[in-house]
């Protein structure tokens, strides 16, 4: 116990002043001013609680009036320094661009140019209202299976890729270069970006294809026993584990022909720059594709953000954390669909939005999404990848020694969108199985026993020595 012996009044203003002294010299930006006057208030209280001055009745009362009304001025400070807190984001330092070499000054549009085909190519066949991918995982995924392929199974990997022009080691230090360069873009952003390859044990893969792709896309590699329950859950939780539970479970079983899975799994929860206050959010009705009406929870706020409009529709940018990402909401104009606003979605005309400040009275809805895939049936093979999915024709011979070809393609996304900001993630999951399955040789009878045909021949250019038939047998 302490020794106060000052009056009452006297005596805890100054501990408080030194309280509120401390206080400001914190540096941790999450204690905020609400919280400093708070933690002043309490410790106060706590000073007085603990003192030995034994004050009068009248005194008493005073001190506990005057100890209430510190803690309760503290709350109502809390209060609405919150709300401020939220109406005015924290400032960030501005993101820095992301800087490519030179030779690769192309290859964003290339990639542009896929992740539109392969929105439009996935809108095609399918028939529900909601779709969504992410042509990053698809493109590491299939990048990572790219340098295993050969031949004409390579080139048009390369084709549906949209990375013709540039070699397989161009392709793999772009990606090397762009994935670490996304990891360091926005600290405040969450991202993840996760690569794995799973082999069957006693299956012989080639060093060269291991060796690449833990040096350029940073691969965890695993050698299992396919046969065994452990190895289904095993690749079930690395996902779940990259994705933050969101995608918790991507094979159902394990063919019995499978013998490689090579993985990409993404995670993002990103904040928006300027959030919006849920307690604005309202039941607002929303016009779905089929024209019904539904009743949504519509957020809202007005801001200053870039937008750009074409004769179809507008685009409007909703930024996170530092401005490093941002969300891209396009919206049709009056008797204009999102199809006319996916004709128009193509590299050129992307790169060509004028982009303008406008103060927007904004209403989102917030929405939630979770979709799958097996984009090996239709989507990879109508943007030109045919062969790898063929056992006949795949030439893998860059992976392995032995016959292999791409017998899945599973896609996953989920897709969360509140007053906060958004959470995202996506696993491709690419499923290698042998074109022909070693087995035990096939027992036959071959009884030469009447009149037959024979050659002799140098079996490796096929050239043929002597040809005759035995009609009738001399010894």
């Amino acid at each position: 116990m302490g020794k106060y012996t000052q009056s009452l009044p006297a005596g805890i203003i100054v501990r408080a002043t030194g309280f509120f002294e401390v206080s400001r010299s914190i540096k941790n930006p999450r204690l905020s001013f609400s919280s400093r006057n708070l933690l002043v208030g309490f410790c106060v209280y706590i000073l007085y609680l603990n003192s030995d001055y034994q004050p009068k009745p009248n005194t008493m009362k005073r001190a506990a009036f005057f100890g209430s009304v510190i803690l309760t001025v503290s709350f109502m400070v809390v209060g609405s320094c919150n709300q401020d807190d939220q109406e005015s984001p924290e400032k960030l330092k501005k993101a820095s661009p992301i800087v490519l070499k030179s030779e690769y000054l192309n290859k964003t549009a290339q990639d542009n140019s896929f992740a539109f085909d392969l929105l439009k190519t996935t809108l095609q066949p399918d028939d529900k209202p909601n779709v969504f991918v992410s042509p990053l995982s698809v493109s590491m995924a299939l990048s990572m299976t790219l340098n295993g392929a050969k031949g004409e199974t390579a080139d048009e990997m390369f084709d549906a890729l949209r990375v013709s022009g540039y070699t397989m080691e161009e392709v793999n230090d772009y990606n090397q270069t762009l994935r670490e360069a996304l990891l360091k873009a926005d600290p405040t952003t969450e991202l993840g970006i996760a690569n794995s390859i799973w082999n069957r044990k006693g299956i012989s893969f080639l060093d060269a294809f291991i060796q690449v792709n833990q040096n350029f896309y940073d691969a965890e590699v695993r050698e299992m026993d396919f046969s065994a329950p452990a190895t289904l859950d095993a690749i079930n939780n690395w996902c779940s584990d990259a994705t933050k539970g969101k995608i918790p479970k991507v094979l159902d079983a394990i063919p019995t022909d499978a013998v490689s899975y090579l993985i990409n799994a993404i995670y993002f929860k990103g904040i928006w720059m300027m959030k919006f206050q849920e307690k604005k959010t309202t039941n607002e009705q929303f016009t779905a594709e089929s024209g019904s009406q539904q009743t949504v929870k519509m957020m809202r706020q007005t801001e200053e953000f870039s937008y750009a409009a074409t004769e179809n529709g507008g685009y409007l940018q909703l930024p996170y954390g530092n401005g490093a990402f941002s969300m891209v909401v396009m919206l049709p104009h009056a008797g204009r669909t999102v199809s006319h606003m996916l004709s128009e979605l193509n590299p050129e005309s992307w790169n060509s939005l004028k982009y303008r400040t406008c103060k927007v009275n904004l209403k989102l809805p917030r929405f939630k999404a979770e979709c799958s895939y097996n984009m090996e049936k239709a989507i990879l093979p109508a943007m030109g990848m045919l062969k790898a999915f063929d056992p006949q024709q795949a030439d893998f011979s860059g992976m392995s020694n032995i016959g292999l070809f791409i017998s899945r393609v599973i896609h996953k996304t989920f897709v969360e969108v509140n007053e906060e900001g958004t959470e995202a993630a996506a696993v491709t999951v690419v499923e290698m199985e042998l074109t022909a399955f070693p087995s035990e040789p096939e027992e036959i009878d071959f009884f030469v026993n009447k009149p037959f045909l024979f050659l002799i021949k140098e079996n490796s250019t096929g050239a043929i020595l002597f040809a005759g038939k035995i009609g009738e047998v001399s010894d």
